[in-house]
């Protein structure tokens, strides 16, 4: 049996890959505006949604927002935990393109 992954997989990042896989820590901000990617807040990336936040749809609109801009499926995000709350992190296996906050990184060959 597997030891259980630790919540910091980060580091001092907000973000890090295991394999082809990206890992995001979350600052979610719902009710916003308008739906938009911030900046790192430390080890988070802000994230606006539009949508309320009610019973987890503030971060199904954000895993719906956030497929289009990672070139992926909807079904290729995972919430790891967080759900419902404002503190979140995500897996996205195998991105095909990266928001311009992760400059310099490239996923691995």
């Amino acid at each position: 049996m597997s030891a259980p992954r630790p919540r910091n997989a980060t580091g001092d990042s907000f973000f890090a890959w295991e394999g082809d896989t990206l890992i995001v820590n979350i600052l979610g901000k719902p009710a916003a505006s308008k739906d938009a990617i911030g900046k790192p807040k430390g080890t988070q990336l802000k994230v606006s949604v539009t949508a309320a936040p009610q019973n987890g749809k503030a971060t199904d609109h954000m895993v719906r927002f956030l497929a289009p801009l990672f070139g992926v499926a909807v079904s290729d995000i995972t919430v790891v935990f967080g759900q419902e709350n404002v503190n979140k992190q995500l897996r996205i296996h195998a991105p095909r393109k990266l928001p311009t906050v992760f400059t310099a990184t490239t996923p691995p060959a």
